[in-house]
């Protein structure tokens, strides 16, 4: 009998501390998918390709003006620092950003405003090795 009450209580405790890990797993990641929307916005703001490019998959369609194609990531952060170096940025104002639950993804819309003009930003992010990872960015002139 005490074996039984034993056992119980052990099994009571661990599956507590799984919910407990569980939950705490769910918890984080979830700031992990806002950190990378949120670090790629603060990029476009402060005009650092570099700072966009730490989150670049290996390869990233980007759609611009003069030029689109599908870039390596090394290759994508040249043409993106060329545009931020022929366009220096003041300043991007979010008008959207949310969750594309079907494709474990996030996008982001937006206004760079420039030195030259104001141009629409989309930036759409998939989870990747669980980290979100850009796929692609689209630059319009307005």
């Amino acid at each position: 009998m005490f074996l039984d009450y034993t056992l119980m209580k052990t099994i009571t405790n661990m599956k507590k501390t799984s919910f407990i890990w569980i939950s705490l797993l769910v918890f984080l990641s979830s700031f992990t998918y806002q950190d990378g929307i949120e670090n790629v916005i603060n990029a476009l703001k402060t005009g650092s390709s570099a700072g966009l490019a730490k989150y670049f998959d290996n390869y990233v369609d980007i759609t611009m003006p003069e030029k689109s194609s599908n870039y390596s990531k090394s290759q994508a952060e040249l043409v993106i620092r060329d545009f931020f170096n022929n366009n220096a940025v003041k300043n991007f104002e979010v008008k959207h950003k949310g969750d594309n639950d079907g494709n474990n993804g996030q996008y982001c819309i937006g206004t760079l405003l420039t030195k030259n003009g104001k141009y629409r930003v989309n930036v759409f992010m998939k989870s990747k090795h669980d980290k979100m990872l850009v796929q692609e960015i689209r630059i319009q002139a307005e």
